[in-house]
């Protein structure tokens, strides 16, 4: 209570100063009295003895230092500096409106790009102790990683001692009936102990329980909150309801927490011990998912899994590909990918901080230099330094304070548009909002910059020479101080500028040449259908699934305006792209292998194997992409479930495989791919597609048959080649669909929609150093023409002297154009020298480009040049149009 009273007592004394004044008035003139009368005892005159106390004390300076021993008096004097400020602005509302915007500017782009990076980033992940949690891989021999094999996982599960648990996780797009409506939903299988690391219960119902984790046992589910209240209707009681995922009839037993929809944005988890264990230790199928022991660093925790993996591997030897373990926080595995772009975009956004910090700068040194008068006054009056200062950072305060209130609000709307524009692969990008911990950065990055502020202006303001202020009526004293000042200031905004520019010229270019590669296909007039199909484990469901899809392209080339109808299991550019494993090559009268132990044996027969992606299509999916037949013949009718199997092979396997050797008729092995082990004949040579990314080299792949081997096309997308409206032909497609099987939901797009999102990450990153180097380009050109102007202002007399001795207008135009561009060409050295070094860094994010390509550096430099010059020219002008006469009669 005594604090908050005296609290009180200083913010009352603070807003009643008159009344506080008047009191210290009368406790100084009490203290004169009583020093009067001493002096009268001692035998003076009472006027004599009176100006002699007054004398004594020194009535100012007394009650100077009685503020200053005063509770509150600090925060007195600031509510007088930030009065006397407003004052100040109010005075020159064009400089504090250009000041503030600026710094909103500013501000506001940090704050905004500072929200994606703390929402994906920084932001803790939303579970318990979730710096603990961690996610294990595999590494190969050249330290590749890879995903877990089962027997790997049961052994590092058993022998690690820094783990408290491991668990498997998969997850994949499923057709799922039972609800509402049949969906295509992402269902994720997790092992036991998934839920316990993660300390996530249901939020209603019960989680998997021993007996729910064993193989065979009846299926359950749990489902997420959405998926509950959308699909499930929100019915507390779960008992009947249940959902048949792909081909299973599984019971819902719970419904987890709102929000939660780990991993890959799941919306149904059941236990992967309801899949049959694959024995090989080369199959990495599954992420693994586990919680640091407490107080195990993670540093003892990677020791632990790399002595575990050497064990393994002496012990298995060429039958297992791991050579070491990685484990890497959860929160850096998520996000991993995506930080060194965000760091750099966030570096950017930085530079063009520093550039509205600058042209700031020079508002207020050009203002500074005015008030030098002002404050010579004020230093003669017995203001000393420290007050001073005091009062450039309570102004330079208001300015960022106000500034940075607004790039608040301009970061909010900020926000929302860079989470539209933002790839849809960004992870966490649900996290990312104007929260707490945003607004404090702000405020900071507020505050740093009020001090930096006042602390230059501050510095170049006062003069400690107090004649010339004082003899100078129009502050002419700080004048050559704030030109030298503001053009140091316009080397270093133009130098980050062109690096701003360099890196957005890097990108640009970068574009244009993933853009005008040829991918292998064609995108136009091109429809595509999605559908996620059930299992096929059996024989049978893989001649019945080989038969809807027959059927399905059978009834779409029938659509009016269709022209041809294929489909693949692995689109290119679709995400993902095809799967990639190990191929074998065999001879005439080499028999198939019997199983996955033997075909692993011929595997380490470095003659016979191979590194392909391995894809399912139709014989229309060529026809229909444009993918051209290099030799030999196509998928046909010929080809079905019961007679030889048959391959088309890229042009890139077959030149770096075969080396000149005609392909066509060789046998080849595939059958760790889909669990199907018969041989397969090269019938075709097709053209190479950049199927993961444009920017990726065509990898070398095998074509197999969708007649002869659809297990592994339980995600299947349909390509429709027409010239008719898209709505059309989606109507009744869906329609054809539903009529061959309704449990089947299909997924519309289009091929031209597909490439452009292939592109979405480098135009995100393209889009913003572009608009933040643009916007610094202006904040430069600004900044040139401030300061220019300016210069010839202080410089009016001196150029009317000059035209008044003789001097011409062009000779007037090349002293004020060359003192601009001589600081432009300072700025632009220090750029390009920046540029060389900086760009480097954002190597990985170029394509075809170098960090340090001539072009680019010459064609921003000259464009940066000519913007200083065009800059400069204009107040140039202005100048040779001074009247000398009207400048001698000032004089």
């Amino acid at each position: 209570m005594g604090l908050l009273s005296r609290t009180a007592s200083l913010l009352r004394n603070v807003f009643r100063r008159a009344r506080v004044e008047r009191d210290l008035d009368e406790e100084v003139r009490a203290y004169v009295e009583l020093l009067a009368d001493e002096k009268v005892a001692g035998g003076m005159s009472r006027e004599e003895a009176l100006r002699a106390a007054r004398m004594e004390a020194g009535r100012e300076q007394l009650k100077e230092q009685v503020r200053d021993v005063r509770a509150g008096a600090l925060l007195e004097e600031f509510v007088s500096d930030v009065r006397y400020g407003l004052r100040v602005l109010r005075r020159s509302p064009g400089f504090a409106v250009v000041a503030i915007v600026t710094l909103a500017l500013g501000i506001g782009a940090t704050t905004a790009i500072f929200s994606v990076v703390y929402g994906v980033l920084l932001r803790p992940l939303p579970y318990a102790e979730a710096d603990r949690l961690v996610e294990l891989n595999e590494l190969g021999a050249k330290g590749t990683r890879m995903h877990v094999a089962d027997p790997n996982f049961e052994d590092l599960r058993a022998q690690n001692h820094s783990l408290e648990g491991v668990a498997e996780h998969s997850a994949w797009l499923t057709p799922v009936s039972g609800g509402s409506e049949p969906t295509r939903t992402m269902v994720a299988w997790v092992s036991r102990d998934f839920f316990p690391i993660l300390r996530v219960q249901p939020a209603l119902g019960r989680a998997f329980a021993p007996d729910d984790e064993r193989f065979g046992a009846e299926p359950v589910a749990l489902v997420s909150y959405a998926y509950w209240r959308q699909y499930l209707g929100g019915v507390r009681d779960l008992s009947a309801l249940e959902l048949t995922v792909d081909k299973r009839s599984a019971s819902v037993i719970g419904v987890l927490p709102a929000g939660f929809q780990f991993p890959d944005d799941s919306d149904i988890w059941m236990p992967r011990e309801l899949l049959e264990r694959y024995p090989s230790r080369t199959a990495h199928n599954w992420n693994v998912l586990g919680r640091l022991r407490d107080g195990v660093p993670l540093g003892r925790a990677r020791a632990d899994a790399s002595a575990i993996a050497a064990r393994l591997k002496r012990q298995y030897g060429k039958d297992t590909m791991m050579v070491d373990a990685a484990i890497v926080p959860l929160q850096e595995f998520l996000t991993g990918r995506a930080r060194p772009t965000l760091l750099i975009v966030f570096g950017a956004v930085g530079f063009l901080l520093l550039i509205a910090c600058a042209n700031v700068v020079n508002l207020l040194f050009a203002q500074a230099a005015g008030r030098d008068r002002e404050v010579a006054i004020r230093t003669a009056l017995g203001a000393g330094r420290r007050r001073l200062v005091r009062q450039f950072l309570t102004e330079a305060l208001l300015l960022a304070l106000a500034g940075g209130a607004l790039g608040v609000l301009a970061a909010m709307w900020g926000v929302r548009a860079l989470v539209a524009v933002a790839p849809h692969d960004l992870p966490r990008l649900d996290a990312v909002e104007v929260n707490l911990p945003v607004l404090l950065f702000a405020l900071g990055v507020s505050v740093l910059i009020a001090c930096a502020l006042g602390v230059l202006t501050a510095l170049s303001g006062p003069s400690r020479d107090l004649q010339r202020p004082l003899a100078d009526g129009r502050g002419q004293a700080g004048a050559a101080r704030a030109q030298r000042a503001g053009r140091l200031v316009i080397a270093a905004q133009l130098a980050i500028t062109l690096v701003l520019l360099v890196g957005a010229g890097l990108l640009g270019r970068s574009l244009l040449r993933v853009i005008f590669l040829d991918p292998g296909f064609h995108t136009e007039h091109l429809l595509t259908m999605d559908l996620a199909l059930p299992g096929a484990e059996q024989p049978d469901d893989s001649r019945l699934r080989g038969q809807f899809l027959h059927e399905l392209f059978t009834r779409l080339r029938a659509i009016p305006g269709v022209q041809d109808v294929g489909g693949t299991n692995a689109l290119p550019l679709a995400g993902g792209g095809p799967a990639d494993g190990t191929y074998l090559l065999m001879n005439p009268q080499d028999a198939a292998p019997r199983d996955i132990a033997e075909y692993e044996r011929f595997a380490h027969d470095a003659a016979r194997a191979g590194d392909a992606d391995f894809c399912v299509a139709s014989d229309g999916y060529f026809r229909a992409l444009g993918i051209p037949l290099l030799g030999g013949r196509p998928f046909d009718d010929r080809d079905t479930m019961d007679t030889p199997h048959v391959a088309l092979i890229s042009q890139s396997l077959a030149r770096d495989k075969f080396a000149g050797r005609d392909p066509l008729g060789h046998l080849i092995e595939f059958g760790n791919m889909d669990g199907d082990l018969r041989l397969l004949t090269i019938v075709g040579i097709v053209g190479d597609v950049r199927a993961g990314s444009l920017e990726s080299p065509p990898r070398p792949t095998v074509y197999v048959n969708y007649r002869q081997r659809s297990r592994a096309a339980s995600r299947f997308t349909v390509v429709m080649r027409t010239d008719a409206a898209a709505a059309a032909v989606f109507g009744s497609a869906r329609q054809i669909v539903r009529a061959l099987d309704p449990t089947v939901p299909p997924s519309f797009s289009t091929f031209s929609r597909i490439f452009s999102a292939s592109l979405d990450a480098r135009r995100f990153n393209l889009t913003l150093i572009a608009v933040f180097a643009c916007t610094a380009l202006l904040l430069a050109v600004v900044g040139i023409y401030g300061v220019t102007a300016y210069s010839v202002a202080r410089l009016t007399r001196e150029i009317g002297v000059r035209m008044a001795l003789g001097a011409t207008a062009g000779s007037v135009l090349r002293l004020v154009l060359g003192r601009g561009m001589a600081t432009a060409a300072a700025g632009l050295a220090v750029g390009i020298v920046g540029s060389l070094a900086l760009t480097r860094t954002m190597q990985f994010m170029l394509f075809g480009v170098s960090a340090t390509d001539p072009v680019t550096f010459v064609a921003v430099a000259l464009l940066l040049a000519a913007v200083a010059l065009l800059a400069s020219y204009v107040p140039a002008r202005r100048a040779t149009r001074v009247d000398p006469q009207a400048c001698l009669r000032y004089e």
